[in-house]
């Protein structure tokens, strides 16, 4: 595995690096403290993980979620500081997998890069499912494609196991918890970023968020997708 840590603090980069490297010993961790270098390196060293700190000294954290995002899926986790839960918010609607609040422990570091693991290289107990079509909409399981009118959407790959697993359980009605557990792989997870991954799936969709016919919400149990022939 290779991770990017993005981070200007090199107690917090020595921190994350120990816990990466003793739990997968054969892991390479780049890290730079500049976010304008952030993006040059996502392109150059084609990272697994990009662990990324909101508070850089250059340029908005935020701003280099948004460059990384116009060119590449690559899973990422957000650092935020405490109390800066509107960024938080604005990063998972940016395209963001998941966040950690400083300061974190080793074992919830571990957890949530686990879990972003689990999700990217778990894709592959899907690949042999068909092609769903309907409503404009061409969601390709197998050569992991969304066509929306003809046009090809991205989806991070946080996006392509939610609605991977929301397929795979058409018509049922499926809880935040399961979700948390069966697409992020975490129990730590909060129903927050789970709300604004459904909310950027909708959006992709073309779902009507008001109105919502592809993912539909159901108070207090879950979501289901259904797929308007």
């Amino acid at each position: 595995m290779k991770a990017l840590v993005v981070e200007d603090k090199p107690e917090v980069v020595e921190t994350i690096t120990l816990c990466l490297t003793i739990r997968w010993p054969d892991t390479t961790v780049v890290s730079t403290g500049s976010g304008s270098k952030a993006t040059q390196l996502v392109e150059s060293e084609v990272p697994d993980i990009v662990i990324l700190d909101l508070g850089l000294p250059d340029i908005d954290g935020l701003a280099v979620l948004q460059e990384i995002r116009k060119f590449s899926d690559v899973p990422v986790i957000i650092v935020t500081a405490r109390g800066e839960e509107m960024a938080r918010v604005k990063g998972l609607e940016m395209g963001a997998d998941d966040y950690i609040v400083k300061p974190f422990s080793h074992t919830e570091l571990l957890a949530r890069v686990r879990a972003i693991l689990r999700r990217t290289h778990g894709t592959e107990r899907w690949s042999e499912e068909g092609t769903f079509t309907g409503q404009g909409l061409v969601v390709d399981m197998a050569g992991r494609r969304l066509l929306v009118n003809g046009n090809e959407t991205n989806l991070t790959p946080t996006e392509w196991n939610l609605l991977s697993y929301l397929i795979r359980n058409e018509g049922r009605i499926v809880p935040p918890r399961v979700l948390a557990k069966q697409v992020w792989g975490s129990e730590f997870l909060g129903y927050s970023a789970i709300r604004m991954c459904v909310s950027r799936l909708r959006m992709k969709l073309g779902d009507d968020p008001q109105k919502p016919r592809i993912i539909r919400s159901h108070r207090g149990m879950g979501y289901s997708f259904s797929l308007p022939r």
